[in-house]
């Protein structure tokens, strides 16, 4: 591999592993190449704004979290995979809260020059397609918007420890099951 890709590819996962500790919003360039071992404007030739850096980052969630979909067992009925999928989503925010919180904060990506849309649009269509296997709903993508902006919420909600603020024994798996069963009904 040539030592450009290489010194991207280490800026990308020494700010995957700073993030859970330091926060979205504090995910500095200094930060990164203090950690990666290299002066601050060695990120340049790869990264020209520290937008492009955390965009390349965003990314790399969301390969994780496609990943964590590809999981899911294509041969179990459409109700599972969905169910299995909005687990999976609520999970990754349980897990990784801050990677998740970057993956969302368009204020930061904004001018990133990654093409996130490209990736979450799939995600998109692969809830659309099981929902409308599942409910046979004429416009499937709107109500496929309506059950991610829920789940969405739990995982937010979850993310940035405010369920347990509001409601200290709520389930987040339990919410999944009762938000699926009112948009799948």
């Amino acid at each position: 591999m040539p030592e450009t890709e290489t010194l991207r590819e280490r800026l990308i996962g020494v700010g995957v592993d700073l993030l859970e500790e330091v926060g979205a919003g504090q995910l500095g360039l200094r930060t990164i190449t203090r950690a990666a071992g290299v002066s601050h404007g060695a990120p340049r030739r790869h990264f020209p704004t520290h937008q492009a850096l955390l965009g390349a980052i965003a990314a790399r969630g969301f390969a994780d979290l496609i990943d964590q979909f590809g999981r899911i067992d294509p041969a179990n009925a459409p109700r599972d995979r969905l169910r299995a999928m909005a687990i999976a989503y609520v999970d990754f925010a349980c897990g990784r809260p801050e990677m998740f919180t970057l993956m969302f904060r368009h204020d930061l990506l904004e001018g990133s020059g990654e093409n996130l849309r490209a990736t979450t649009l799939p995600i998109f269509d692969q809830l659309t397609a099981l929902v409308a296997e599942v409910t046979g709903a004429p416009d499937p993508a709107a109500r496929a918007l309506v059950l991610w902006t829920n789940l969405h919420g739990i995982a937010t909600l979850q993310a940035n420890r405010s369920l347990a603020l509001i409601a200290p024994t709520a389930d987040p798996g339990a919410l999944v099951t009762q938000v699926l069963e009112l948009h799948l009904a």
